[in-house]
């Protein structure tokens, strides 16, 4: 199924998310189109990486559906699923390479596991997919042989290996020293530029998010609070949008500052 070029590629419709009894997100929507970097922000714990699980299939709504280019990818059959899945590339946190295999490995990988193809192919098109984050020299290298920074674009190499419609990373350049954050920063916008994919983005940098976004969908306690274009997003007249991009403290409630006094009282 091919939806028709302005629809957008991802579209979440009421989405609700639960672990047991707490509801994690409570009637999401949002969407995301090709050619757009869209960026899901919010304080942690709002349930940005919740809300990406569910856009991958990894976990189940409670309720609403997540609209892959066209398809509920949460009641789509088997051989849907996989098509679906075929065509998204996904990093994330923490990179997940496999230690005991080269970069270069690393990146053939899923080529011969999901395209089939020779272990001579998948070669070549790593070395393609390495050269194209420029790492096109370390495919010999094993991760711990190499960088944080040079870990996360190993794994952006990964997820452009089977050349995805959509690509999804979370909190990418998380835990990079400020040079490297930006250099990762502009891989991601020349990837926009020359691929013309869907890029879908979580993330609490705030110099990320002001370098790279083009659509902004901000979370706070499980419910979308903001959404559109960055600049109006962060015109918006909210306390907790103020608060975020103002980098302000969260308040702190009455029962919080008695705990507190108690705590200090308590070891004075």
């Amino acid at each position: 199924m091919t939806t028709l070029p302005d629809t957008p590629y991802v579209q979440v419709e009421n989405l609700v998310a639960r672990y047991g009894t707490r509801t994690i997100l409570d009637g999401v929507s949002m969407t995301a189109r090709r050619g757009e970097i869209t960026v899901i922000l919010g304080g942690s714990g709002c349930g940005k990486s919740t809300l990406l699980r569910h856009i991958v299939g990894l976990l189940t709504p409670a309720a609403g559906r997540v609209l892959i280019n066209g398809q509920d990818i949460h009641q789509a059959s088997e051989d849907e699923q996989e098509v679906i899945l075929r065509n998204l590339g996904m990093s994330f946190q923490a990179g997940a390479l496999f230690n005991s295999m080269t970069l270069e490995e690393n990146v053939a990988l899923p080529i011969i596991e999901h395209a089939k193809a020779d272990a001579a192919t998948a070669t070549t098109l790593a070395r393609m997919k390495l050269s194209l984050v420029g790492l096109g020299h370390a495919g010999h290298l094993l991760p711990a042989e190499i960088s944080g920074g040079m870990k996360k674009r190993a794994a952006v190499a990964r997820a452009l290996a089977l050349d995805p419609q959509l690509l999804l990373f979370d909190e990418l350049s998380a835990g990079l020293d400020p040079v490297t954050a930006r250099e990762l920063d502009e891989l991601i916008l020349r990837l926009k530029m020359q691929l013309g994919v869907v890029i879908l983005i979580v993330t609490h940098e705030l110099s990320s998010i002001q370098m790279i976004a083009d659509q902004a969908v901000m979370l706070h306690a499980g419910k979308v609070i903001a959404s559109g274009p960055l600049a109006d997003v962060r015109a918006l007249e909210h306390p907790q949008v103020h608060a975020f991009f103002d980098r302000q403290p969260r308040p702190v409630t009455m029962q919080q500052a008695l705990l507190q006094t108690l705590l200090v009282n308590g070891e004075s």
